[in-house]
């Protein structure tokens, strides 16, 4: 999917991002004539994460006191010549804490991004899924480029301090050369540090690990729950192996009928619905709202926040400043789960004061820099396989000409989220497609669960995604909701139809709706 202005794409989940403070090596080696599908996995207690995946410490006990474990998996490369260099695919579990004998296999997630190191990103939801447990040992992967799987690197740490300061809306033609300048030199520090892993991130090749890891983990079927990219990847997986798909749920999902321009704008469309909500929510407790008299004074607020701070920077996080960059980037982390509304009003309302401290750790988390100042890798992570799957490459005067109709879908965004589809214009590595073709016939179904007030990932994706799927394949599922997914929030309608599925088989009928 499209990136928005010096943040990841917004295909991403959300919960396990959610702000500590307010609120997670690969080898080469010549495979020869080795075959991959009978490689054993060695199972071990995991690691504290690598920076690259987030830092922090090891994951927590299971709930049962159980302890999740880590392996990895060795891949092509490159699967064009399956023979030749492999990868480590970094892997982690938590086995079934059921009766064996009713047992069905493995459960393995993607959390979207692209980017997302499954590895952290499961056991901090170890409790909500315990449940799914039962029946199935839960496996998260960093996929390939990601995490520990082959990460791909771009700039240092301080390079991409001033990466995310970088103004995202330029006004002018100094601005633009600013901008267009800064997009090419991480684009060039990307082919510098991984040029070897730049030509195999796409999400085809990412499918085709997912494949092998069925095989390795000893199932005839892929169980599959995949969340906001992670549909992308599921469908894609399902349109290569459609034989191959067991039971399998796409939550907040990536609309695969979109090209880069228009995923973009689709976006914009979404995070200004969650923008409105938001306002409206404030407004309408029973309390005053601090930041706003009305939900249009709400906006106006924050739309002149935006305007100060391109000029004249107020103090983030010493010895950096909230720019106008870091403010949006924190809106919009903020308005990817309802859960996070508290702190965009208490961001907004000490902005309005000259602290911009909140904001910042907001944008800080969408960007995956710890307190430390060190960043995971999702953003090289995130670009690097947004411009390996995507063919259109645009120019400024592409950006210029689509500028009002960005801006008419929302005033706030549509400027950054406009200027964003430069960031594969230099890109060394040509896209793969206008689109993924996720075309399955002959899968057993597969359940879609659209969210009508997802910001990231609109709620007609999921329509969409269903009738691509095929027919009798694509059952969609309705949930009428806020925020970036269904799942993962606490509608008891959506739990039992993924549960009832997922563990019993129970297909939920077509255009269900839930509340």
């Amino acid at each position: 999917m499209p990136k928005p202005p010096r943040m990841r794409a917004a295909a991403l989940t959300v919960t396990a991002l959610l702000l500590p403070c307010l609120l997670v090596g690969c080898s080469d080696d010549d495979s020869g004539d080795e075959d991959l599908t009978a490689q054993e996995l060695s199972w071990k207690d995991c690691p504290a994460p690598s920076q690259a995946q987030g830092g922090g410490g090891r994951p927590s006990p299971l709930p049962d006191n159980g302890s999740w474990q880590c392996a990895t998996m060795k891949a092509p490369r490159d699967w064009d010549e399956p023979k030749g260099d492999t990868i480590d695919i970094d892997l982690i579990r938590a086995k079934s804490s059921g009766d064996e004998n009713r047992r069905i296999g493995s459960l393995i997630f993607n959390f979207g991004g692209p980017g997302v190191s499954g590895v952290t990103t499961l056991p901090s939801f170890g409790d909500r899924y315990e449940k799914l447990r039962t029946r199935y040992d839960l496996v998260g992967f960093d996929p390939r480029g990601v995490g520990r799987s082959e990460p791909v690197r771009c700039e240092s740490d301080q390079q991409l301090d001033a990466y995310f300061q970088q103004d995202p809306t330029p006004d002018d033609a100094a601005e633009r050369t600013e901008l267009l300048d800064s997009t090419k030199e991480f684009n060039d520090a990307c082919e510098k540090n991984s040029e070897d892993m730049l030509p195999h991130v796409r999400t085809t090749e990412a499918a085709r690990d997912m494949d092998l890891m069925r095989q390795v983990l000893g199932d005839d079927k892929l169980h599959y729950f995949g969340f906001s990219y992670g549909t992308e990847l599921g469908g894609v997986y399902a349109h290569l192996f459609p034989k191959n798909v067991g039971r399998a749920v796409f939550d907040a999902v990536v609309d695969p009928t979109q090209n880069s321009e228009q995923g973009s704008l689709g976006q914009v469309k979404g995070f200004q619905l969650a923008l409105d909500n938001f306002a409206e929510d404030c407004v309408s407790k029973t309390e005053d709202c601090p930041i706003g008299g009305t939900a249009q004074e709400v906006k106006d607020r924050m739309a002149k926040l935006l305007k100060d701070l391109d000029s004249k920077p107020i103090q983030g996080i010493f010895p950096r400043e909230l720019t106008e960059s870091a403010a949006t980037n924190g809106i919009v982390q903020a308005l990817y789960s309802q859960d996070l509304w508290q702190y965009l009003t208490q961001g907004l309302e000490e902005a309005y004061d000259g602290d911009g401290s909140t904001l910042m750790l907001l944008s800080d988390s969408l960007n995956g820099r710890s307190e430390n100042g060190e960043y995971s890798n999702i953003t090289a992570a995130n670009i690097s396989i947004n411009c390996a799957d995507y063919k259109p490459r645009y120019t400024p005067e592409d950006v210029e000409r689509r500028l009002p109709e960005f801006r008419a879908a929302s005033p706030l965004f549509g400027d950054a989220f406009a200027w964003s589809m430069l960031s594969c214009t230099d890109w060394p590595v040509a896209g793969a497609a206008d689109h993924p073709d996720v075309s399955a016939p002959g899968s057993t179904p597969i359940l879609v669960v659209g969210n009508t007030g997802d910001p990231a990932t609109p709620y007609e994706g999921a329509r969409r995604m269903a009738q691509t799927l095929g027919k009798g394949v694509g059952v969609e599922l309705t949930y009428k909701g806020q925020g970036h997914g269904a799942y993962n929030g606490t509608s008891k309608c959506v739990h039992d139809a993924v549960n009832g599925y997922l563990l019993d088989g129970k297909v939920p009928a077509a255009g269900t709706v839930c509340s």
